[in-house]
């Protein structure tokens, strides 16, 4: 795992996976000021699931493991609202952690090396239909305009984020390092929660 050291925080009350869109209204002006900074360097900033606190006010704590985003596209449609899509990229750990007098916070990150695409085992193929339906049934279609159905990482990723499972789930989905491992998961949250055909 890579080190990278001083990379702003935005902790949300939700969950970004690698590969992932993250489309953002700032009007905090921390964020405005993170958001600047980025476009000019660059740079990815970490977005974590909240541990404790809310996305406004005080600062947050997040969750320990979360995912690099991009700023992709930006748009400023009235004075002081910024509009801004991010991609998610590696996830990362949280190594240490402070926070400015403006209430960002910024931390030292341990950046995983996530596998490359994966060949899908026959017996997950089920889910990968599944994901298919679900994204046929999105409105936005260029949401996903390269299916990598037969990407084994791809479809889990794409599963946890388009899954209607809570946050804390989420959460655990993307802390698993292997992404076997994570559509099993994935397989098995299906079953509890009555959302798949036990007979799968």
């Amino acid at each position: 795992m890579a080190i990278v050291n001083d990379v702003p925080l935005f902790p949300l009350e939700t969950v970004l996976f690698p590969g992932g869109r993250l489309p953002l209204k700032i009007f905090e002006q921390r964020y405005m000021d993170m958001v600047k900074a980025c476009l000019k360097n660059d740079a990815p900033f970490g977005v974590c699931l909240i541990a404790s606190g809310r996305e406004t006010g005080a600062p947050a704590l997040p969750h320990g493991i979360g995912t690099l985003a991009r700023i992709a596209r930006w748009d400023m449609p009235q004075t002081g609202i910024l509009q801004v899509r991010c991609h998610g990229e590696q996830r990362f750990h949280i190594v240490s952690r402070r926070i400015e007098a403006s209430g960002l916070q910024r931390a030292d990150i341990e950046v995983f090396e996530d596998a490359g695409p994966a060949p899908l085992d026959a017996r997950h193929e089920f889910l990968a239909s599944l994901l298919s339906r679900i994204i046929d049934n999105i409105a936005d279609t260029m949401l996903f305009q390269t299916l990598r159905l037969d990407d084994s990482v791809w479809v889990g990723y794409r599963l946890c984020e388009l899954l209607p499972i809570g946050l804390p789930d989420k959460q655990k989905l993307l802390e698993l390092d292997d992404h076997v491992v994570r559509l099993d998961a994935v397989h098995q949250l299906l079953l509890d929660k009555g959302l798949l055909n036990p007979s799968r």
